[in-house]
C-alpha cells in the first residue's frame, strides 16, 4: 500500500435502485411517484435566467415560510436541504457525536449505517420482530441517539404513533430522528409530538408524495436550537446547498394542496387495489403505508422473479440481504403500468406451474 492510502477514508456506499437506460420500461424500483408535480409550477422559471447568475438565498426564505405556513409551524423550526439524504447525514454530523452507539432497526434504510461509517459513528442494529416491527423495549438501553424510519423501507410497514413517542419518552438524553419519508401516503407523522419533547427531529421529503425527486428538497422540523445547530453545521459545510429553482418551485409544490391531496388519493388507491390483486394470487406482504409494497411467495423465487420481471422492462428492487432476501420492494406506478406488472406476474407463474 502506497504510504497516501493509507490516509483515504475507506466506506462501504450506499446502492440505490437501478436506473434503466431502456425507453420502453415499466419503473417501479426506486419509489418515485408516477405522476408529475403541480402544473402551477409551470412557468415559474420564465424570464428568471438572471437570477441563475446569482448565488440562492442560504436561508432559502420562501420555502421555509411556505413549509412553516404548511406545518402551523415557526420557520426557526424548520431546516431545508438537497433531499432528506442531505438533511438526514447533516444531522447525523451535528446530533450523533458521543462515544455512546447509535440505534436504528437492523431491516431499514441502508443509508443509516453508510453515515454512521463515514462519520466513524458507533452503531447497533436492534433486530426487528418476526413480522418486521419494532421491538420498542430494543431501545430502552443507553444510546448516543436513534433513528427510526416510520413507515419503514423496505418493509412498508408504519408504527403506531405510541410505539414511537414511547421510544422518544425514554430517550430524552439523546436525539431522536423519525425519518418521514413515506409519511403522508398512510402513516401517523410523529409532528405533533414536537409540542412535548424538545430532542426530537422529525425529516420529510419532496421526493415521494410531492412528485419532485428530480428537484432534490428535504426538510427538518425540530425545536429552534436543534435547527440552528443544523444550520451551522451546514454554514460551515456548504452555504449555498438549495438552488434557486428548487426553492421557487418546491414553495409553489407546497401552495398547491388540493392537487398534493388528489395524487396522494391516486397513489393509495392504486396500492389498496394492487394489494387485493396479489393477495389473490398468494402474495403475501405488510400492509403498506407508504407509496410501494414488499411482496413475497412462498412457491416462488423473489429473484427468479426479479430477473423474470427485468427481462420484460419492469424494473423492482430486490434486496440480497438476510431475511428480506425472497422479497421483492415493488413500487406504485400508474393504474396502467400496475395493471401491465400484474399481467407478467401471472404470466410468469403460469409458466412455473403455479396458476392456471
Amino acid at each position: 500500500m502506497r504510504e497516501w492510502e493509507k490516509n483515504l477514508r475507506q466506506v462501504t456506499p450506499y446502492v440505490a435502485g437501478e436506473q434503466p437506460k431502456d425507453l420502453n420500461k415499466i419503473k417501479l424500483n426506486t419509489n418515485e411517484n408516477p405522476y408529475p408535480p403541480t402544473k402551477n409550477m409551470e412557468g415559474l422559471l420564465n424570464n428568471q435566467s438572471e437570477m441563475l447568475r446569482l448565488y440562492p438565498d442560504t436561508q432559502a426564505t420562501e420555502l421555509v415560510e411556505e413549509l412553516a405556513r404548511f406545518y402551523d409551524l415557526t420557520t426557526d423550526q424548520i431546516f431545508v436541504g438537497v433531499g432528506s439524504d442531505d438533511v438526514l447525514a447533516m444531522s447525523f454530523l451535528t446530533f450523533f457525536n458521543s462515544e455512546k452507539p447509535i440505534l436504528f432497526p437492523d431491516i431499514t434504510y441502508s443509508f443509516y449505517d453508510v453515515w454512521a461509517n463515514l462519520y466513524r459513528i458507533p452503531y447497533e442494529r436492534p433486530a426487528l420482530d418476526e413480522n418486521f416491527h419494532i421491538k420498542k423495549e430494543d431501545y430502552y438501553k443507553v444510546n448516543g441517539g436513534i433513528v427510526i424510519a416510520n413507515p419503514n423501507a423496505p418493509t412498508s410497514i408504519s408504527e403506531d404513533l405510541s410505539v414511537i413517542e414511547d421510544i422518544i419518552a425514554k430517550n430524552q438524553d439523546a436525539i431522536v430522528i423519525i425519518d418521514e419519508a413515506y409519511v403522508d401516503f398512510g402513516g401517523q407523522s410523529a409532528l405533533p409530538l414536537l409540542k412535548k419533547y424538545d430532542n426530537l427531529v422529525v425529516v420529510q421529503t419532496f421526493s415521494k408524495s410531492r412528485s419532485m425527486a428530480g428537484m432534490r428538497i428535504g426538510y427538518a422540523m425540530a425545536n429552534p436550537e436543534l435547527i440552528t445547530a443544523l444550520k451551522n453545521v451546514k454554514e460551515s459545510y456548504n452555504s449555498y446547498t438549495m438552488n434557486y429553482p428548487s426553492i421557487v418551485c418546491g414553495a409553489q409544490a407546497v401552495r398547491d394542496k388540493d392537487y398534493f391531496y388528489e395524487t396522494l388519493d391516486k397513489v393509495i388507491a392504486t396500492r389498496e387495489h394492487v394489494k387485493r390483486e396479489l393477495r389473490g394470487l398468494g402474495f403475501q406482504m405488510p400492509d403498506s403505508k407508504t407509496n410501494f409494497l414488499f411482496i413475497t411467495h412462498e412457491k416462488l423465487s423473489a429473484k427468479e422473479l426479479f430477473e423474470a420481471l427485468r427481462e420484460e422492462h419492469i424494473y423492482v428492487r430486490h434486496f440480497n440481504k438476510p431475511r428480506i432476501s425472497n422479497y421483492l420492494r415493488v413500487s406504485i406506478g400508474t393504474d396502467e403500468e400496475m395493471n401491465i406488472f400484474l399481467r407478467a406476474v401471472m404470466e410468469y407463474m403460469k409458466e412455473k406451474g403455479i396458476l392456471n
